[in-house]
């Protein structure tokens, strides 16, 4: 697992976030977790395979990521560390882990918006201590 030149995983920290991230699905009820760095790199992913281009997925969800950082300042707020998108069938939480990667979790009307969050939280105490 691997993304940009910066990023290098051995195969221990590989299985470890895979783990971490497949025990949030199970305990979030949730369809999908990507793991995408800021510079637009998918890292990581668990769960259903996406139906969608994962190289366009992950820049844009890192401009997402950077539009919303320019909203937050222009709120007097450092940054918005967590991103909630709402659709009809299904929806998008994406988390801020260690400023360095964006955890996205994907999940339909079988969960609660409530019970993502709170897993995420826990889920990326874990992810940062990869990090």
């Amino acid at each position: 697992m691997s993304g940009a030149a910066s990023w290098s995983f051995s195969e221990e920290d590989a299985e470890e976030i895979r783990g971490i991230l497949e025990h949030l699905l199970r305990e979030a009820n949730a369809r999908t977790a990507l793991l995408v760095d800021r510079t637009g790199q998918m890292l990581a992913t668990a769960g259903e395979e996406p139906r969608f281009d994962p190289v366009a997925f992950a820049s844009l969800t890192a401009a997402d990521f950077s539009a919303n950082d320019q909203l937050a300042r222009l709120l007097g707020e450092p940054e918005f560390g967590a991103l909630y998108h709402q659709g009809e069938r299904e929806s998008l939480y994406l988390a801020d882990i260690a400023r360095r990667v964006i955890l996205v979790v994907r999940f339909d009307n079988q969960t609660t918006l409530g019970l993502v969050k709170l897993r995420v939280r826990t889920v990326a105490e874990q992810l940062s201590a990869v990090f």
